[in-house]
């Protein structure tokens, strides 16, 4: 496996952010599971989520784990 493949598969999309977010995928650190979060974040996803998912996303942002999206 080269090292192209396995980045892709790693890859963080909104779908495998939800699985780790929810608990159907075990992230494989604290890291994976802050950037699920983050990229929940960021596609802005989270907030079309279940309520639970965007209650979760604020307290993250609160105690500054993680960051709202900054418009350019």
């Amino acid at each position: 496996m080269t090292k192209k493949q396995t980045k892709e598969q790693n890859k963080m999309t909104t779908y495998r952010a939800t699985m780790i977010a929810e608990g159907v995928e075990e992230p494989k650190n604290e890291e994976e599971y802050i950037q699920a979060w983050q990229c929940l974040i960021d596609s802005g996803v989270v907030w079309k989520l279940q309520g639970w998912f965007g209650r979760c996303a604020t307290a993250l942002i609160a105690e500054g784990i993680c960051t709202m999206k900054t418009t350019d």
